[in-house]
């Protein structure tokens, strides 16, 4: 049995993005354990075949349909949740979406869908359940980020500022809610198995890139939603994922101007690759 389960006996968690991928092997780890699970997703479909297999193993689903950067339709769906459940033990702001491009060709429309879903994505998660937490004293907070938020590449800054922004909440909050018994953690991985590129509208060669690294990762989802709930219920804030990212945030927190060296060399050699295509 997961810690998080023997720590919140009443069971109930929200969990956006749940229609595949990290938020749906999220909700599955929980349904062993007999939660019961609020599921979000853009579409009905998937989250229904998610319920269902949350309900052969032991849990219970809710299910909501809507837009995660809208802020209307998430307060009617956390507040049908809080009602309905009276209250919240677990929150997992995971819904995101991957894009890529230079800056000075992205346009600000895609900026927008970007923080939209990314950051205000969670904003509005955290704005719109820890109010309870704090009155209750009891809950856990995880916000789903990324190495992104501290490994700046470039050509993906719209994701890295996003990724970053939520970084930063995670701390603040961290520090807001301690002392109210409410736990909030913020995870960072590197690529691994899931369809973080569905949404991507830059170029088909830039999607084909994020799509080859996440293909090629070693990681599956189901492996790192178990470690994200171990871990936080261990009480851990920065979860940091795997073993080869917390060497890279090590490598660059103390030798920056090392860093900054290896990325210019790795943008020299793009360009004279693509000068002698």
């Amino acid at each position: 049995m997961l810690k998080l389960s023997k720590k919140y006996p009443k069971k109930r968690a929200f969990i956006t993005g749940a229609g595949s991928g990290l938020g749906k092997e999220l909700a599955l780890h929980l349904a062993n354990d007999g939660w019961t699970v609020g599921i979000t997703d853009l579409k009905r479909e998937p989250i229904e075949v998610v319920a269902t297999e949350i309900e052969k193993r032991g849990g219970k689903a809710q299910l909501f349909v809507f837009d995660v950067s809208k802020r209307d339709e998430f307060k009617a769906a956390s507040q049908t949740f809080l009602n309905d459940n009276d209250g919240i033990d677990l929150l997992i702001n995971n819904a995101g979406v991957g894009d890529g491009g230079p800056f000075t060709t992205y346009d600000l429309e895609r900026w927008d869908w970007m923080v939209g879903i990314n950051q205000m994505g969670v904003i509005y998660g955290c704005h719109n359940f820890l109010p309870d937490m704090h009155q209750a004293k009891s809950g856990q907070v995880i916000n789903i980020a990324s190495a992104a938020g501290f490994a700046y590449i470039p050509r993906v800054s719209s994701y890295n500022v996003t990724k970053a922004a939520v970084n930063a909440l995670s701390e603040c909050l961290h520090y807001e809610s301690k002392h109210l018994n409410v736990d909030v953690s913020v995870v960072m991985p590197t690529f691994f198995k899931t369809n973080i590129a569905s949404g991507w509208k830059g170029s088909e060669k830039s999607k084909k890139g994020a799509e080859k690294a996440v293909n090629n990762s070693n990681l599956e989802a189901t492996d790192v939603a178990l470690e994200i709930l171990t871990r936080s219920g261990n009480g851990e804030f920065r979860i940091i994922l795997p073993k080869s990212a917390r060497w890279l945030n090590r490598f660059i927190r103390f030798f920056p101007r090392q860093y900054r060296k290896m990325i210019f060399r790795g943008e020299e050699k793009r360009r004279n690759r693509k000068k002698n295509a």
